[in-house]
């Protein structure tokens, strides 16, 4: 398979990171492109990005005037990856909270789902340096917005995807408003309701390197109106059909790693 992707990762004083993470995809998915959505960090991580994209055309920076927000950094950056016509669009921290390795099996699994997901709540996912405090209040976020919205993915608030252009384009962009864990569930709700195909592969998911988190009292506030919110305008995601919502084994994650994964253009 040969598909022209784009990882877009909005970043916000990741100067420290940004080179390393760069380096680190490259060496796992030289097939990919990268668009740098900046919001004017203090620390020059834009300054940084147009360092490295003048040395490697892979690479693109998006300057924003200010802090707009993860929803909105992504929205502008999917309509700038649809607007140069790339196959895939991955969703991806700079933070090494999302292991590059795993790049391959990302493209690997989007052969056969619109929507590929970085799970950490399915058998071979884990979130080794998490408080116990961290991964109560994530997990059982999950479960509120699965029961609630009735959304058959386990982990629908990860922030490492994969999207086809076509189901880019089959939503609604702009009529996406949420920030933070509320974005990411409510788009893998908008496309359940499109009806298309959703897989998650297992993660291990590592707390960042450098830097501090940029989880908030009001981001997880935001979560949880949005699943009370959507529940009374809209109601729950309709019932999959069957094969819509698939699982990827530790084993076919591994052996993509191992293998190198499929190539990209």
């Amino acid at each position: 398979m040969s598909v022209r992707a784009v990882i877009i990762m909005p970043t916000y004083n990741e100067r420290d990171n940004l080179p390393q993470i760069v380096a680190a995809i490259w060496q796992h998915a030289p097939w990919a492109n990268i668009l740098v959505v900046d919001d004017n960090s203090p620390d020059g991580t834009g300054q940084a990005a147009d360092e490295i994209a003048a040395r490697d055309p892979r690479l693109r920076v998006l300057h924003r005037p200010g802090k707009q927000g993860l929803g909105t950094a992504y929205i502008q950056g999917f309509k700038v990856a649809i607007a140069h016509g790339f196959d895939r669009i991955f969703e991806m921290d700079a933070d090494f909270s999302h292991d590059p390795k795993y790049l391959p099996a990302f493209l690997r699994a989007s052969e056969a789902a619109e929507l590929v997901i970085g799970s950490r709540y399915i058998p071979g996912g884990s979130t080794p340096n998490w408080s116990a405090m961290r991964r109560f209040i994530s997990s059982g976020g999950n479960a509120f917005t699965r029961a609630l919205l009735r959304i058959p993915v386990h982990d629908c608030t990860a922030g490492f995807r994969c999207y086809h252009r076509s189901t880019l384009e089959a939503l609604d962009l702009d009529s996406i408003r949420s920030q933070g864990y509320a974005f990411q569930v409510e788009m893998v709700y908008q496309v359940l309701r499109k009806r298309l195909r959703v897989t998650e592969i297992p993660i291990t998911f590592i707390d960042r390197r450098v830097g501090q988190s940029k989880m908030s009292r009001r981001i997880f506030i935001e979560g949880f109106q949005f699943v009370l919110q959507t529940l009374r305008r809209t109601g729950p995601a309709p019932r999959p059909a069957k094969g819509q919502i698939t699982i990827a084994s530790p084993a076919y994650v591994a052996e993509t790693i191992g293998a190198g994964g499929p190539a990209g253009g």
